[in-house]
């Protein structure tokens, strides 16, 4: 699959200033929702580049590295467990990634925006593409921006709370992270509105 298909038509459109968007963090218990936009330029190449969860976390943090040293710009939008519980987790998605969006607009005004499966409301046009990260090279770059982003975020709150095995599972419902949760109870930043928190919450009560 050319991951520039979607890039070439719109490049044939003069339409070259476009940004990527994706996120990561819409299932862990814990921790934020992460989206990044991404511009690369037309000659932008990274062999292996796809959708990040496809890629082991040593070519990530390579990936990631590249991505930010070749791109024209970059953009990071961070949505805390607080804002999740209140609005729900789809639409902290919506806001992270416009966050990250304008964080590019201030560096360079964008033409078009390639979100991964999310329609955004926005006043430049964009295309929602389900498995976006997968298809389109700008989006499958974001991908990786926000999965590092997130995962070294995870990282660090392991060396604050090792008993909770963050840099292994990085928030996600795995057997273990459950099993620890009901172990050792809850700490700041615990999504109070998922299942298996709810669930910890009430045995609390």
């Amino acid at each position: 699959m050319d991951l520039w298909q979607y890039e070439k038509e719109l490049f044939k459109q003069n339409i070259n200033i476009i940004g990527g968007v994706d996120e990561v963090g819409r299932g862990p218990l814990i921790g934020p929702v992460v989206a990044a936009c991404c511009v690369l330029p037309a000659d932008f190449e990274l062999d292996g580049l796809t959708d990040s969860k496809k890629l082991s976390e040593k070519k990530r943090e390579k990936f990631y590295d590249y991505i930010i040293e070749h791109c024209v710009a970059y953009g990071v939008g961070i949505i805390s467990p607080e804002v999740i519980d209140e609005v729900n987790i789809y639409e902290a998605t919506k806001l992270a990634m416009k966050e990250a969006i304008k964080q590019v607009q201030k560096q360079i005004k964008l033409e078009y925006v390639l979100i991964d499966a999310m329609p955004l409301d926005l006043d430049i046009p964009t295309n929602s593409i389900i498995k976006g990260d997968a298809k389109s090279i700008s989006i499958a770059a974001a991908s990786v921006i926000a999965k590092v982003t997130r995962d070294r975020m995870m990282t660090e709150l392991d060396k604050e709370y090792p008993e909770y095995g963050f840099a292994k599972h990085k928030g996600y419902p795995t057997k273990a992270h459950i099993e620890a949760i009901h172990q050792y109870g809850l700490i700041d930043g615990y999504r109070k509105t998922y299942g298996p928190v709810k669930e910890v919450l009430e045995v609390c009560k």
